[in-house]
């Protein structure tokens, strides 16, 4: 059964196309990237699936249910974090979490859920006092009251130090094992690519591109970078000029007897033995797969010569 499923999803704000016929389907306990630029559409998307803004036109169901007309079923059984989550200043984090319990008619134990995102030290301690960091923490307790089956997770890691990001992976991952469908919505890279399974790309209100992170470097062709040390520096200009003539290799750098060479990735021999034929002994090398930032680029880069053309 499919958690979300966009059908040529379309909004208008006047003049403005915010979301140009989207089509999109997320699994049941996937761990969904949604990924994309400030102003992509990223976050229309979710008010769309979350009965905020109704579509100029298209469909959206979550969980089986029509996110227009059964709102009120889908926010029985979801968990949402939205970005820049306001706190009801004073009111403490316990009366925070309290609500949100009550709210669902859920019996889960307060602290508990504080203590999973840890901010249960600030319990009772006014939420205005909070750094925008407990803040996120606080939203993302009430987000996980009553085990949703969906949790929508919009710019999770904004306020947050490196410990609350990794935090967040952890809670995120322990999730995702209990069995929910995780939608997680960011600008930020590195966060996506170290927890989802699956990494949708949004443009300029266009999805342009669904696949797992190593689909979406197969489909990019996107090089990979061979990073080589050699044994000493002598001949090692005239084996780094024939490296670079390689058809295989798109670029080649070289520092005292390291050389960084950004190929396909099924010329690495290749390299490697044009290095040895230029009597170049090679001590130890290393390969980097191109990361989802690059990928990210190469996607969007051809989405804009597409317009272009």
């Amino acid at each position: 059964m499919t958690a979300i499923e966009l059908d040529g999803v379309r909004k208008e704000f006047g003049d403005v196309v915010a979301l140009q016929g989207v089509d999109l389907t997320v699994e049941e306990g996937e761990v969904f990237g949604f990924l994309g630029p400030n102003g992509a559409g990223k976050s229309t998307t979710i008010n769309i699936l979350l009965d905020f803004v109704r579509p100029t036109a298209g469909s959206a169901q979550v969980l089986g249910h029509d996110a227009q007309e059964e709102s009120k079923a889908i926010r029985e059984r979801i968990g949402v974090l939205p970005e820049g989550y306001d706190v009801y200043e004073r009111l403490t984090g316990r009366e925070h979490v309290e609500f949100a319990i009550e709210s669902k008619e859920a019996d889960d134990d307060p602290m508990e859920l504080l203590e999973r995102v840890g901010v249960a030290d600030a319990a009772d301690r006014r939420a205005g006092g909070y750094s925008k960091g407990m803040k996120q923490r606080l939203a993302l307790a009430m987000a996980l009251v009553d085990d949703p089956d969906l949790l929508v997770l919009d710019e999770p890691t904004t306020g947050l130090d490196p410990n609350g990001a990794r935090k967040m992976r952890e809670l995120v991952r322990q999730e995702s094992e209990r069995g929910a469908t995780i939608f997680f919505s960011s600008h930020i890279l590195s966060q996506v690519e170290s927890v989802c399974d699956t990494v949708g790309i949004l443009q300029d209100g266009a999805f342009i591109a669904k696949d797992s992170v190593e689909g979406l470097r197969s489909a990019a062709q996107s090089d990979i970078k061979l990073v080589v040390t050699v044994a000493d520096a002598d001949g090692l200009a005239d084996a780094v000029d024939a490296v670079a003539s390689l058809p295989a290799v798109s670029g080649v750098t070289r520092e005292g007897t390291r050389v960084e060479v950004s190929c396909q990735g099924d010329a690495k021999m290749t390299v490697l033995n044009t290095l040895e034929d230029h009597g170049v002994a090679v001590e130890d090398f290393d390969t980097q797969e191109a990361s989802l930032e690059d990928l990210f680029t190469a996607y969007t880069d051809e989405r804009e010569r597409e317009v272009e053309a």
